[in-house]
């Protein structure tokens, strides 16, 4: 018996869109995407193709027209509901462009569920372009899978960011004078990893930071890691210890 082949197959193309998606909803592109889709992938009315809307999941679609600057897709089923995103926020200083490209990329591939930038006293960038920022987790999030993007928020000073921390989400901040393997203070729950910037937290910052009754100081290893390494290796051990990275793959 000729086996069935898979629908839709593991090549089919997948976009984020920002129109609400529903059966029957049909999806207007234009501009790279509809370039992308129609020049570069080449595919025909009837080609099916995977799309989310951060909002209700991943859904097939197929293309009902195809024009050189245009693109119309039929939206038909969904194929599974918006991910349910750990609670886990990663609060990291400003750093050059294309480590923080780096960063934020690998933080929405990771499954961070928000990124808040925070301005520190030794941030030499103070200024983000969010835009581009978001259009790389855009990008990271079609090619892994995500149905969910991580929320991003505007640049904020360090002393502002942790006004009123919320007592039950534990603030765990690398510390570069040592403190508990991350992996044994990680927990199930609301959390958030703090990332200083390449010169350090100052004197000033750390007492600040110790004043917050859910915060715990965490060494991440012998090395001195890049703030944009250090970034992704605590947010990947805190999912391997608390987060979804036990659940099984769907």
């Amino acid at each position: 018996m000729t086996a069935t082949p898979a629908w839709p197959p593991a090549s089919t193309p997948r976009l984020f869109v920002e129109t609400p998606l529903h059966e029957g909803a049909a999806i207007v592109l234009e501009g790279a995407q509809a370039n992308y889709l129609g020049a570069v992938m080449r595919l025909k009315p009837g080609a099916p193709v995977r799309l989310f809307d951060d909002a209700s999941g991943e859904w097939l679609a197929e293309v009902a027209d195809a024009g050189k600057r245009r693109m119309t897709l039929a939206v038909t089923t969904r194929l599974s509901p918006r991910e349910t995103v750990p609670d886990l926020w990663l609060l990291a200083a400003p750093i050059k462009k294309g480590r923080i490209d780096w960063l934020v990329e690998k933080a929405c591939e990771l499954g961070v569920a928000r990124v808040l930038p925070v301005l520190t006293q030794r941030t030499v960038v103070d200024r983000l372009n969010l835009d581009r920022l978001r259009a790389h987790m855009i990008e990271a999030a079609e090619q892994c899978g995500r149905t969910a993007l991580p929320a991003l928020d505007e640049p904020r000073p360090l002393r502002e960011a942790l006004r009123d921390w919320p007592a039950e989400r534990m603030l765990i901040h690398a510390d570069e004078q040592g403190g508990a393997p991350l992996a044994d203070v990680a927990r199930p729950g609301p959390a958030a990893i703090l990332i200083g910037p390449e010169g350090g937290f100052t004197a000033e910052e750390r007492t600040l930071i110790a004043a917050i009754p859910a915060a715990r100081g965490v060494s991440l290893g012998p090395r001195i890691l890049r703030a944009d390494t250090a970034a992704a290796a605590a947010v990947a051990v805190w999912m391997a210890a608390a987060g979804d990275w036990k659940q099984p793959a769907t």
